[in-house]
């Protein structure tokens, strides 16, 4: 079972977005070299983002907390990779997590849809729970999709705004580009979203 409240008093909320993605990034530093107490306090702190935007994409609470788990396991062997150039690092794990749910995603679809198929014969129709199921992750496949086909300036602005919840504030301090910039991308990227889902405007 995922403990997802901090435990550590001293990730305080009047914590500067500067301030947040200076120490992410110290403890992802820290925990590149092996320090167990960092990963623990960046565990802390963001777990409950990880474990929210996978449940985002993938609904399912167990299947969330499983990824949740491989997030953190892929963080703590390939923290040594993240490089600060390239962006901040709530983004490079947030980017991990998203890449990680659209994985499971895609690994269960063909089960599910084969369950799907094997099952309709004893479908009550009164109760579509299984198909309302296939069609929301279909959905969210279709989205992921989408937003492969974004730049990547605007697949991170969407990604950490809508699926981190982080604010355009934040985000513009996470990629270390104007608060300008970043709502151009947002609105740019949302714009080619729909066009590609198909959806009027």
């Amino acid at each position: 079972m995922l403990d997802l409240v901090p435990h550590d008093s001293s990730l305080g909320q009047d914590d500067s977005a500067a301030a947040v993605a200076q120490r992410q990034q110290a403890l992802l530093a820290r925990v590149a070299s092996g320090d167990k107490n960092a990963f623990s306090q960046l565990y802390d702190e963001m777990a409950p983002r990880v474990f929210g935007l996978v449940k985002r994409v993938l609904i399912d609470h167990a299947q969330a907390e499983e990824v949740t788990q491989e997030v953190f396991l892929e963080i703590w062997q390939t923290a040594a990779r993240f490089d600060p150039t390239k962006g901040g690092a709530a983004t490079w794990i947030l980017t991990m997590t998203h890449r990680r749910a659209i994985d499971r995603i895609r690994a269960s679809q063909s089960s599910r849809d084969r369950d799907v198929r094997v099952g309709i014969r004893d479908f009550d129709p009164g109760h579509d729970n299984v198909s309302e199921h296939v069609e929301v992750s279909v959905e969210h496949a279709r989205v992921a999709k989408a937003l492969e086909r974004l730049t990547d300036l605007q697949r991170q602005a969407i990604t950490l705004s809508y699926y981190g919840g982080y604010s355009n504030s934040e985000v513009a301090t996470m990629l270390s580009v104007p608060l300008g910039t970043v709502k151009t991308r947002i609105r740019d990227g949302m714009i080619r979203l729909r066009d590609e889902l198909g959806v009027a405007s």
